[in-house]
């Protein structure tokens, strides 16, 4: 399969590293890369002989969020197709957090609304001291609603609250204190300790991890069909409300929102 915003290379142990490739971009979440990294969940469930999957960012962020083109589309369209771009971005997530096999995040640069997502759904994240995290959402009026039951999954409500109202943006040991990360290592270092972070789960029988997955999932917070209906619900009923206009105008506008207050 060829992808266009994605790289996926197997070694010869079965690691999978999956790479964002739109540095450019900071590897934005784009309609293009949202469908791809669906179908290469998709891909790499049903490969067997792949036995961890690695995910990435080429260039200088792991994911910056939203592509501004996919905003600007989102600011023109009817409640109908919004609400049809948030239930393909959910299931994206759901492609991802449902994947029977250890997902490992290498985390560097900038991580902000959506590239929060990815690090929800993967089973491990290991962040370079220097990276920086954010759910930004509401600076533009708007609820980081899609990625929700997965950020709240892994970090719970009390984490989550302040980290969705505020519009914080915190460094990599404030993200592992929260639950985001699991480990934070110099720059330097941070392939040798995604290195060591794979390394167990070569040793181990992969369709019992695949199991031991779905268990785990099984016993925490239900993600159900519903739950992600209603979060795109609340997106959409975000989306019409006079402080979305106001923030993302003022985002595509290069000035301060009416709100802001000098800190």
């Amino acid at each position: 399969m060829t992808f266009k915003t994605i790289h996926l290379f197997v070694d010869d142990r079965g690691v999978a590293r999956l790479t964002l490739g739109r540095p450019e971009k900071h590897n934005a979440l784009s309609a293009a890369m949202i469908d791809e990294l669906t179908d290469v969940a998709g891909q790499l469930g049903i490969d067997r002989f792949v036995r961890v999957v690695e995910v990435t960012g080429e260039g200088t962020s792991f994911c910056a969020g939203g592509d501004l083109g996919w905003m600007k589309a989102q600011v023109e369209a009817d409640r109908a197709t919004r609400m049809a771009e948030a239930r393909r971005l959910a299931q994206m997530f759901k492609a991802l957090n449902d994947l029977e096999k250890p997902v490992i995040a290498r985390v560097h640069g900038n991580v902000f609304g959506g590239g929060i997502g990815l690090l929800a759904v993967a089973d491990v994240s290991i962040a370079a001291d220097t990276a920086k995290f954010g759910l930004t959402e509401t600076r533009l009026g708007l609820i980081p609603a899609t990625i929700s039951p997965y950020v709240v999954a892994r970090i719970g409500e009390g984490h989550a609250r302040p980290l969705f109202m505020s519009g914080k943006i915190i460094g990599a040991h404030e993200a592992h204190a929260a639950g985001l990360v699991t480990r934070v290592v110099p720059m330097a270092v941070l392939d040798k300790a995604m290195e060591a972070e794979i390394q167990p789960y070569l040793q181990v029988a992969p369709g019992a991890v695949g199991r031991a997955k779905a268990l785990a999932r099984s016993l925490g917070m239900r993600i159900t069909d519903a739950v992600i209906e209603a979060t795109i619900e609340r997106l959409a009923d975000s989306w019409e409300t006079a402080e979305a206009q106001e923030g993302i105008s003022a985002f595509l506008e290069k000035r301060e929102p009416s709100w802001r207050k000098p800190g």
